[in-house]
């Protein structure tokens, strides 16, 4: 199942590769299908500046490495690593700044085969838009995680979280703008948990307002 997962992150981020690629000097005085007649534009062919709220739904995989005394414990009941499959909302929101962005999502995670019960946690996001509706970014939060393997009274642990992804709109993916600057975007993810504690890639859907 794990390999599956990141065998199909990377298959994506190879696939939106050529958007990010594409030329990043349009004039940001080129009329789009968002911007006015003379007004400023970022190179997704939306108006530079402005508030973009969005919601997706996420899958992926999260291991936990088994170095003691790191906070989490090391291995669970039989000595099996900690990880499992995920199933993961977010909502959040973007600032667009030109070229770049900055924004702010939460998200919850359920378990559903393996060591994690649940996730959830917020985070901040900052990076830059590319081609058509995309976009290329990092970000910081904090994250707690419960695991399943250790019963119902189970604690939360917490720590801070760093990742880094892309979002490809339609035109990036070659279907032909199908929805313009709104609407569905591939999201393909990979971050971890405190100081390099696991490794998390996801994959998804986010649908922008």
């Amino acid at each position: 199942m794990r390999k599956i997962l990141s065998a199909a992150a990377l298959a994506a981020a190879v696939v939106a590769a050529p958007a990010f690629a594409q030329d990043m000097s349009q004039s940001t005085d080129t009329p789009t299908a968002d911007a006015a007649p003379g007004e400023a534009a970022a190179p997704d062919g939306s108006k530079a500046f402005g508030f973009k709220p969005y919601v997706g739904v996420m899958g992926g995989w999260e291991s936990f490495d088994r170095r003691p005394g790191h906070g989490i414990p090391s291995v669970g009941p039989n000595g099996r690593k900690l990880q499992g499959a995920l199933v993961q909302g977010v909502v959040g929101a973007n600032v667009p700044l030109g070229p770049v962005f900055v924004g702010a999502e939460g998200n919850v995670a359920k378990g559903v085969d393996g060591a994690i019960d649940w996730e959830y946690g917020a985070a901040g996001r900052f990076g830059f838009r590319a081609g058509d509706s995309g976009l290329f970014y990092g970000k910081v939060g904090y994250q707690w995680v419960n695991f399943a393997r250790f019963g119902d009274n189970s604690r939360d642990y917490h720590a801070m979280s760093y990742g880094i992804g892309f979002e490809a709109g339609p035109k990036d993916i070659g279907l032909k703008g199908i929805t313009g600057n709104a609407g569905f975007r591939l999201r393909g993810e990979v971050s971890t948990f405190g100081s390099a504690r696991s490794f998390r890639p996801m994959l998804g859907v986010i649908s922008h307002f």
